[in-house]
């Protein structure tokens, strides 16, 4: 891997309980995150009656020396977040409802696919270590770019009247008039 992006295995913990109106049958919640866990796929971690809790996938979780401004403002929120996104799972070969399409500790990342629309984006809390693995790689990486502020030019541009009027047609003033067909119909 270069050397200005590292990853981290996370086990994307996910529960589903029954729905409280009858449009939605269920209601699936991104409820933690398991740093360095192990492959799985659905695989149920918790039941009890009609909530179960599933730990559905397992993602890499990439930091990338680029993007440590956006770590950097996530990491200082009241409560540092994960951000999961998810896909709504459709065909016959979909064993659930959802798809775990990634996760990222990037708030600026997240809210492009918010921005998208199509797919559902879940934060959770960032467990302790997980905060600072990504505080430690920002230390690491993060280049403070200095403001510079961009000087306007001394030229004016206010002296010169160019393009007042229509040039095809011969007036004793500066006119906004169209070019019409013949003259002034009025007497």
């Amino acid at each position: 891997m270069p050397t200005n992006s590292t990853s981290l295995q996370l086990g994307i913990v996910i529960r589903k309980s029954p729905g409280v109106t009858k449009w939605a049958r269920w209601v699936w919640r991104v409820i933690g995150v398991l740093p360095g866990a192990g492959p799985a796929h659905w695989k149920v971690l918790r039941r009890e009656g009609d909530l179960v809790e599933y730990h559905a996938a397992t993602t890499p979780l990439e930091l990338w020396a680029s993007d440590t401004e956006a770590y950097l403002t996530g990491l200082a929120a009241r409560v540092p977040n994960v951000y999961v996104i998810l896909r709504e799972s459709d065909g016959p070969e979909a064993t659930e409802d959802l798809e775990v399409v990634l996760a990222t500790a990037s708030p600026y990342e997240a809210q492009d696919y918010l921005d998208s629309g199509e797919e559902i984006v879940e934060q959770v809390a960032m467990p302790e270590g997980l905060a600072a693995f990504v505080r430690d790689f920002c230390h690491e990486h993060h280049v403070e770019e200095t403001f510079v502020k961009r000087k306007r030019d001394k030229k004016r541009v206010d002296l010169r009247q160019d393009g007042i009027g229509d040039p095809r047609i011969r007036q004793q003033a500066d006119v906004y008039r169209a070019p019409g067909k013949g003259r002034d119909t009025r007497h």
